[in-house]
């Protein structure tokens, strides 16, 4: 046998046998591969359709925020397009507490960019560590929160937002009102329009970074729609003579405080409405509250002497008088009744009518109130508005009180004829003058430019003719107005009141109310005024010496103002109709006024 025979071939089959072939192992890393890929599909299935909404809403509460889009407050506009309350663009600066605490070391850094104790602002954070947002200083001026902002301190971001201006400041506060910081009204018309004014805020979705930018706008939720426009029937040019003029006769008189209302008589419409003491808008949290009160709405008072062309409208109505008839004795100057010392300061002897109003005669009032119906006596009274609100819409308007008329006593109903026992606020006095001047037609008051209620009729027009004829003579020589709230070259009609003021058991000797009421022309009425002053201190007290004068000076000014033609240049007061033992009769010329001797009004209840 040779070698070759003692060689043993190669075994293939053995060496196949010792591991797996390629074509296996290729097979189990394809299968390994698919095995990868199913699982990569099948998580990507979960994350992407079975969880899409959870994640999603992770990876949108770390980066996606829903934020405001601030929108401005309609602008309040007086009668002429001044405006009167505008919204002005302002930054506020807020935090995220965890974010800010991180980078402690820049806490006095921003401090003093905004003007506040560094240990306070870090105590504050910390307090809020557990939040997101936290404001830190509102409604800066952008170039003061943009000076924080460029800080560039990590979780401190700004936020646009608007801030109520009133360029009229303290005159039209009352009037207006003012709102809080978040540019919500609180008071006066920014309260009673405040939907109107304040529009709805629009809302978009941004993304931001870890520092609270905004990198990226998504979409806009909801489209801002901005707050509408407002047109008042103030005319502030008015409203600031009347400021003026009612402040210098409250320093001058020393008073508590005074009101004036100033109405068109033909539309009810509010010129002008001004109270003192007086505040501030711009800085409300420097006032009182007694200060922000509207008192022209709010305060009552007992009318005195200007209640007495209300009774004199119920009597000419009852047909049992007339201007000059019946004559009244008022001799001796008092009426004792039912144990109740009813008395003039003078003793007027025989009066008519209008002898009762030019001397504004307490007991002549009284003997015409007991001569008259209760019933329509009453519904005379409030039909007038006493005891009612005027429905101007101002938030918090009082409605006065005045008790029923069945529930009146005979003294009570005397008392009643003189203007004592009811409330009423200088609105209410106002209107009710505003009333008789356009011939009896009662309109609502409104604050709102061309806003014209429906008007309804209280008093016959022949009687409200004969009333400001007879009102015309309080301001003609012999009238508890004259001269103080003559105006040249126009006519007058008005009544002065001087009441004692109510006080825990009675009526107070020393403190009054001082009030003038009137309208002009007198022989077309276009304007009224109620001047209220409330206890004034030094000088006279009376209504004639002391609002008497505010009366006849403003309007004056608004005369001019509205351009309204004089009605007396032919008859510069050659003389008027004056009061004798008979009644009416002849004239005389004016005789220069003593104002040490204050003029005869009413006397005590």
């Amino acid at each position: 046998m040779g070698w070759r025979q003692h060689i043993t071939p190669p075994q293939h089959g053995r060496r196949r046998s010792a591991g797996p072939s390629s074509r296996k192992r290729m097979m189990v890393v394809v299968g390994l591969l698919g095995l990868a890929s199913i699982g990569l599909v099948a998580r990507a299935f979960d994350l992407q359709v079975v969880r899409k909404q959870f994640y999603q809403s992770q990876g949108d509460a770390r980066f996606l925020r829903v934020m405001p889009i601030p929108v401005s407050r309609g602008t309040i506009f007086d009668r002429n397009g001044e405006p009167l309350a505008v919204s002005t663009p302002v930054m506020s600066i807020w935090a995220n507490p965890p974010e800010v605490l991180e980078n402690d070391d820049r806490i006095p850094q921003l401090a003093q960019a905004l003007g506040v104790d560094a240990g306070e602002l870090k105590e504050q954070l910390a307090q809020r560590s557990d939040k997101e947002f936290v404001y830190l200083r509102r409604q800066m001026a952008p170039e003061a929160a943009q000076a924080v902002l460029d800080l560039g301190i990590p979780g401190i971001n700004g936020q646009r937002e608007f801030k109520r201006y009133y360029p009229s400041g303290e005159v039209t506060s009352h009037v207006l009102g003012f709102t809080n910081i978040d540019d919500h009204g609180q008071e006066g018309l920014e309260l009673a329009y405040d939907d109107w004014l304040s529009g709805k805020p629009g809302s978009k979705r941004v993304i931001r970074d870890r520092m609270g930018h905004v990198v990226e706008d998504v979409e806009q939720i909801r489209a801002p729609k901005p707050g509408q426009n407002l047109t008042l029937s103030i005319d502030r040019r008015i409203q600031f003579l009347a400021y003026n003029e009612l402040k210098s006769t409250l320093e001058k008189s020393q008073a508590d405080s005074a009101s004036m209302v100033i109405l068109d008589v033909k539309t009810g419409e509010v010129l002008a409405m001004v109270n003192l003491p007086t505040y501030n808008p711009n800085a409300v949290n420097s006032s009182k509250p007694a200060e922000r009160r509207n008192r022209a709405m709010t305060d009552l008072l007992e009318p005195g002497s200007t209640i007495k062309p209300i009774l004199l409208a119920a009597a000419l109505s009852s047909g049992k008088f007339t201007p000059t008839s019946p004559v009244i004795d008022t001799t001796g100057g008092h009426w004792y009744f039912q144990g109740h010392d009813i008395h003039d300061t003078h003793n007027w002897g025989l009066l008519t009518p209008t002898g009762v109003i030019t001397k504004s005669s307490n007991v002549g009032a009284a003997h015409i109130a007991m001569q008259l119906d209760t019933a329509l006596m009453y519904d005379t009274y409030r039909a007038f508005g006493f005891g009612n609100s005027t429905n101007s819409g101002f938030p918090g308007e009082s409605a006065g009180l005045l008790r029923v008329g069945r529930d009146w006593r005979p003294l009570e109903k005397a008392i009643l004829g003189y203007g004592y026992g009811l409330n009423v606020t200088p609105l209410q006095l106002a209107n009710a003058y505003a009333t008789i001047a356009d011939g009896g037609v009662m309109h609502s008051p409104t604050f709102i430019k061309g806003n014209d209620s429906d008007a309804k009729v209280i008093i016959e027009p022949k009687v409200a003719r004969e009333l400001v004829d007879m009102l015309e003579t309080t301001t003609q020589p012999g009238g508890t107005a004259a001269p103080y709230a003559w105006i040249a070259n126009y006519t007058v009609a008005g009544k002065t009141g001087t009441a004692h003021k109510a006080v825990a058991g009675g009526y107070s000797k020393d403190n009054y109310g001082a009030a003038f009421a009137g309208m002009v022309p007198a022989t077309n009425p276009r304007l009224v005024a109620a001047v209220v002053v409330d206890n004034p201190r030094k000088g006279s007290y009376y209504g004639g010496l002391v609002s008497g004068p505010v009366f006849a000076k403003v309007m004056s000014g608004a005369l001019r103002l509205l351009d309204i033609p004089p009605d007396n240049i032919g008859r510069w007061y050659v003389g008027g109709p004056l009061q004798v033992e008979n009644g009416l009769t002849g004239s005389a010329p004016p005789v220069a006024p003593n104002i040490e001797e204050a003029p005869v009004e009413e006397g005590t209840p």
